[in-house]
């Protein structure tokens, strides 16, 4: 590749050279193909660039259009030159994202040929170009607050998808403006929904209790290479996307990741992305958000008992009930914090099923 060399996004056909010379000329399209000998459906390989000009070929169009045969001739190769590099970039891009899974996940249309696979994965990114996705995604996970989990650099293809279903989620919730104030004394009455057990008697609650407050809540599941557990950004000054995965699929993990993003949209810059995944990260933001999200779990006066409980499950029930969460979020604080083991108490855990 010879440097500064000019390489567009799209490949341009000898046919559109011919077309503009016959409009130029005022010659149809059929008077073309008498001119040259050819059927009218070669005519129209020939313009759409499907049938490759031959020698043959360019001695007819040097003959009845002009220019010359080498004119011609690398026209017809600069041209299968750029479709086989974009074919390459396009190959290249559909292996970042997670295209199989849109597909499975119904985030797609049904694509009946590979072929329309970057129409329709530009489509759902709403963008024109790869270059555009790529500007506009770049930025977007560059943004995100300190990064320092290995799931960004690992597939940020497969982030970026997540995000967007997550935007195009967004879009179907009708929210109020943002009122933080509003929102925090919200959770006051989202918290007691932990007690409830099927996300699907819930979630109607929470989504709309977040919605009449400004922020949009919504629940994707996360596709293969993207371990996001929950994420949050401001998709105008006016509303708050509060996207979560379900990746956990048990209470303690989906209510802890809750309220920590809760966290992050009160505390934190509205410019920033904030995205967790499978590796904690350790920063001021995030430990912000984590001390959040503990203070709206366990109470401030109920501190000095949870320390001091231990691996007996009357205990813990009883202080769940005490504090007004369920049993199963007590454990996963204290499994965090080290007081229970990983392996202790978890049948207190509620597991949810995708779908449930």
């Amino acid at each position: 590749m010879v440097a500064n060399e000019f390489l567009p996004n799209w490949a341009s056909a000898p046919g559109d050279t011919i077309t503009d010379i016959l409009k130029e000329r005022n010659i149809t399209e059929a008077e073309f193909a008498q001119k040259i000998g050819y059927s009218p459906q070669d005519v129209t390989n020939l313009l759409q660039g499907r049938a490759t000009i031959t020698l043959a070929t360019a001695r007819q169009l040097e003959h009845v259009l002009g220019a010359s045969v080498e004119f011609w001739m690398s026209r017809d190769f600069q041209y299968r030159r750029d479709i086989s590099r974009l074919q390459a970039i396009n190959e290249e891009w559909l292996d970042e994202i997670p295209v199989g899974d849109m597909i499975r996940f119904g985030w797609l249309n049904h694509v009946p040929r590979p072929s329309e696979e970057v129409t329709a994965c530009l489509k759902f990114f709403d963008v024109l170009s790869i270059r555009a996705w790529r500007e506009k995604y770049a930025d977007l996970l560059q943004s995100v607050a300190f990064r320092t989990s290995s799931s960004f650099d690992s597939n940020p293809g497969a982030v970026a998808t997540w995000l967007r279903q997550g935007e195009i989620k967004a879009a179907e919730v009708e929210c109020s403006a943002w009122n933080p104030e509003r929102f925090r004394s919200s959770l006051a009455t989202i918290r007691p929904l932990t007690y409830i057990k099927e996300p699907a008697r819930f979630l109607p609650d929470l989504i709309r209790l977040c919605s009449a407050n400004g922020a949009a809540v919504v629940i994707v599941r996360s596709p293969t290479s993207c371990r996001a557990s929950g994420a949050t950004r401001f998709l105008s000054k006016d509303k708050a996307l509060l996207l979560l995965s379900f990746r956990y699929l048990s209470n303690d993990q989906f209510w802890f990741t809750f309220f920590h993003e809760a966290g992050h949209l009160i505390l934190h810059d509205k410019n920033c992305l904030f995205l967790e995944d499978t590796e904690p990260l350790f920063n001021i933001q995030e430990e912000e958000a984590n001390q959040f999200a503990e203070d709206v779990l366990i109470p401030a006066g109920s501190k000095t008992t949870f320390i001091h409980l231990r691996a007996d499950y009357r205990q813990v029930i009883r202080f769940a009930l005490q504090i007004g969460i369920a049993p199963g979020i007590v454990v996963g604080q204290l499994q965090h914090k080290g007081i229970l083991g990983q392996n202790q108490l978890n049948p207190l855990k509620r597991r949810y099923k995708w779908g449930d």
